[in-house]
């Protein structure tokens, strides 16, 4: 026993060592880790696999389609489109958007939320003619701290409910995690919005990084449909909806031929189509607010609101197939089921059709369909999509629909009716049936290097448990803590959880953690619960470097921070923490 147990230490130091060093891919060092231990005989054969077919990793899973399900139907950009306003004082921004990103992180997944509401705050920034990066950071801190208000919020919750599970015979619940995550996220929302920003380095970099990541604007055609008109219905009517997205009407087009002027009072008809100039996260909004279509609309079951559908940016290089030629003569809608929807040309404007117009090498180019379809209309093309340059179509009809499914599939597994993981997986159905995800999406939604990882370290951790590395971390942590009161211990377990979530994937600290809190409280017969609770804080508390958590590293680029920038917010923030929830932890989950 005692060799095994050295063997496991080393194993997974050198687990450690990998994932802090970062050069190789962490599901690649968690799977080969798992491999070498089944060699060396530290995981029976016969549960080599049997991560992956724990319920957490299902769950985790599930969270991450639901996320995708609930942003394509447009639920969040209604919401946010009500709550943000750039003219608002800075403290004020930042609060508002703070809340609504840990109200979002706490029922979808919060790399899902950061993706969703970054777009935003950078063109409240734009707007507001300030650094995103004032905001930026608080806005990823929130995101991680609302994740911790319910089961489903962050990954460490869940894989503490399922150990829970395996250890005490019963999961955690829903809003098990709420007294103490929502004392934790409103204190640290305050603390952000007040005082944390103030923190951060005003350098002018963060500014220009701020301008490299500004998308083209693009010259684009969207067809009146039957269901835009109103009666009676003229072009300035259209107005409003475009200036709420920056969006500029250049002009109409009936008939094949542009009209003269701007035709502010000309009355709309079906197939007439307006000329806008905007980006294309822009453009996308435009034409779902105003109920617009595009050319070859038609081709896809469903229209404008077909599920699936993208916009992708790609450049033209030299001798490009289109290079000197036309969308139609190369037959790109027919073709490929592909809409040129707009162009950019340097800052320079045309008044040719979008269709018609002759391309230019260095011409960017906005192509509109099916993700499969505009990706391999850009390779027959021979152009190169920009990196990161993609914007989904969002169905904004459906944002109700799936609310309701999401809300019914929370009451049955909150109310005992069915599993978590039943109904998420009943969720997840109803989208793939509504249209809100397709089948392709379902397998793209899941991130499963993270999924390999907590698959691959689930038979390590039972392994670190069985053979007692658990027990005896625990027993020097009550050596060292001994003589001060109880609680004492539990701080010494969350500071140490923080310290390693810095550094590590939280995953990977949770299912570490876990066994040891649960010694802790077999060494000192207390309520295990208190050290799990106490485990699940900590784990998710990643604030102090870009890498602990992947949303830190998500704003790094856009934000223009350097690596030694996220201790300025993030040590006094993961202070507060330990201050906050030690005494809400010992109020609802008493030692």
């Amino acid at each position: 026993m005692q060799t095994e147990l050295i063997q496991i230490f080393v194993l997974l130091g050198l687990v450690f060592a990998l994932l802090v060093w970062g050069r190789v891919r962490y599901d690649l060092v968690a799977f080969g880790a798992l491999i070498i231990a089944a060699m060396l005989g530290l995981v029976p054969t016969e549960k080599v696999f049997s991560g992956f077919g724990h319920s957490a990793v299902a769950i985790i899973a599930l969270v991450l389609i639901v996320s995708r399900g609930l942003s394509s139907s447009g639920a969040v950009e209604l919401v946010a489109s009500k709550l943000i306003n750039p003219e608002r004082a800075l403290p004020l921004h930042i609060a508002v958007i703070a809340t609504l990103a840990a109200g979002l992180s706490a029922i979808i997944n919060n790399v899902a939320a950061l993706a969703l509401l970054m777009p935003l705050d950078i063109e409240a920034a734009k707007k507001a003619k300030r650094a995103a990066g004032q905001t930026l950071m608080p806005l990823s801190f929130a995101t991680i701290l609302g994740g911790m208000v319910t089961l489903i919020g962050t990954p460490p919750n869940i894989v503490i409910s399922e150990y829970r599970r395996s250890a005490l015979g019963e999961p955690f619940g829903m809003f098990d995690f709420a007294p103490v995550g929502l004392a934790v996220a409103v204190t640290g929302i305050a603390f952000v919005a007040l005082i944390g920003w103030r923190l951060l380095p005003g350098r002018t970099s963060i500014l220009e990084t701020v301008k490299s990541v500004e998308v083209g604007r693009y010259v684009a055609e969207l067809r009146i449909g039957a269901q835009s008109l109103e009666d009676g219905m003229v072009v300035e009517d259209l107005y409003p909806a475009a200036n709420d997205v920056d969006v500029h009407i250049l002009g109409l087009v009936r008939r094949g031929k542009r009209m003269r002027g701007l035709a502010r009072r000309v009355e709309l008809r079906p197939s007439d189509f307006l000329v806008v100039e905007g980006e294309p996260k822009a453009i996308e909004a435009f034409m779902g607010q105003a109920k617009l279509e595009f050319a070859g609309s038609e081709k896809h079951e469903g229209g404008v609101v077909a599920p699936g559908l993208t916009l992708l940016e790609v450049i033209v290089p030299d001798g490009s197939r289109i290079e000197g030629r036309t969308a139609r003569s190369v037959s790109l809608l027919s073709r490929h089921a592909v809409t040129l929807l707009g162009v950019a040309r340097s800052g320079r404007s045309f008044k040719d059709r979008v269709r018609l117009l002759p391309i230019k090498a260095g011409d960017v180019l906005l192509l509109l369909g099916r993700q499969e379809n505009v990706t391999a209309a850009a390779d027959w093309l021979g152009t190169l999509p920009l990196e990161g340059r993609q914007t989904e179509v969002v169905q904004r009809s459906k944002a109700g629909l799936s609310i309701g499914v999401f809300m019914l599939a929370v009451i049955l597994a909150v109310a005992g009716i069915i599993p978590l993981s039943v109904a998420l997986g009943g969720a997840v159905i109803a989208y793939v049936a509504l249209g809100l995800v397709t089948g392709r999406e379902v397998y793209a939604s899941v991130e499963w290097k993270v999924i390999v990882l907590l698959a691959s370290l689930i038979p390590l951790a039972e392994a670190f448990e069985h053979f007692g590395g658990a027990e005896l971390i625990a027993g020097q942590i009550v050596t060292v803590t001994e003589g001060y009161p109880v609680w004492v211990s539990l701080v010494a377990l969350m500071i140490v959880t923080m310290t390693l979530s810095d550094f590590l994937n939280n995953v990977a600290t949770t299912l570490i953690a876990a066994p040891i809190s649960m010694s802790i409280a077999a060494e000192t017969g207390t309520n295990p619960d208190t050290y799990l609770m106490a485990v699940a804080v900590a784990a998710s508390c990643a604030f102090l470097t870009p890498i602990g958590h992947k949303n830190n590293t998500i704003i790094m680029g856009p934000g223009g921070y350097k690596f030694g920038d996220y201790w300025r917010i993030g040590l006094p923030l993961e202070i507060i923490v330990v201050c906050v929830s030690i005494p809400a932890i010992l109020i609802f989950w008493p030692l």
